[in-house]
């Protein structure tokens, strides 16, 4: 099997440039994947720059171009809260979308909710069935359908989807999504597709936004780090691998001083 490429760092004046770029740059992945294949396959993430792109998305005056009714969408993690508590990832990402974009609801796979499901082990068992009956549709053998285009938000201490840095979720590859219990962020009860599952897909773009998030983006960089240590340092697509950033996560670079200003 071929190396994966190494992740391209793509940075961006600012967060408004960097969620219209990123909804760009989505809507021509999912436009030549119906061209290619008939559908398009795209896992979402949480968080303000991951729920600014589903707005940029879906409000982005070339969404037409793309078939929505033959677009299939999944989280690539949720919290175990009430369905519609305005926490979860898939609320916030209704409440972005644009209601003329008609997507076809048997595509769209939200995970259970804690008022739908007893637990969360039991939500992450129903999500797995899900992902398995649509990679079986898929013709494919494994436990994971294609995946044409995965977006995540790196959290402030590096860590991706429910992923999070010194855990044990971060080395599971026994199931493609599992319970996430006492995480370090609230809520502490989650659910969260696994790194292999994540690594699965077509194409990762990882989305990094603003100063506060300029350690986080040091350490993913950092050569040799681990995926314990810095979990959004292993995510590796398996076509693409993208840093979407903005030009604050970067460090300063020192100027030389003018002449005669020693």
């Amino acid at each position: 099997m071929s190396a994966r490429p190494e992740p391209r760092l793509v940075p961006h004046a600012d967060e408004d440039l960097l969620a219209a770029e990123t909804a760009r740059r989505a809507l021509e992945v999912l436009e030549a994947a119906q061209d290619g294949r008939g559908e398009a396959t795209v896992v979402l993430t949480g968080g303000s720059m991951g729920t600014r792109v589903i707005r940029e998305i879906a409000h982005h005056q070339d969404a037409p171009l793309v078939d929505w009714s033959r677009v299939n969408v999944w989280w690539s993690d949720e919290r175990f809260l009430p369905g519609t508590d305005p926490e979860r990832n898939g609320v916030q990402a209704a409440d972005a979308w644009n209601p003329a974009l008609e997507l076809t609801w048997d595509r769209v796979h939200p995970v259970a909710g804690a008022d739908e499901i007893a637990t969360a082990d039991a939500a992450a068992a129903d999500y797995r069935e899900e992902l398995a009956a649509a990679a079986a549709s898929e013709g494919a053998d494994g436990a994971l359908p294609h995946i044409d285009l995965l977006l995540l938000s790196l959290g402030p201490d590096t860590h991706v989807a429910s992923l999070f840095p010194g855990r044990d979720e971060v080395r599971r590859t026994d199931e493609p999504v599992f319970a996430v219990f006492d995480s370090p962020k609230p809520p502490p009860t989650r659910v969260s597709m696994s790194l292999p599952a994540l690594n699965s897909a077509e194409r990762v773009w990882l989305l990094v936004a603003g100063a506060a998030k300029a350690d986080a983006l040091a350490a993913v960089r950092q050569p040799g780090v681990s995926p314990v240590e810095a979990p959004g340092s292993a995510v590796r697509g398996v076509a693409e691998t993208l840093w979407l950033v903005t030009e604050d996560t970067l460090p300063t670079v020192p100027r030389d001083p003018r002449p005669g200003s020693e």
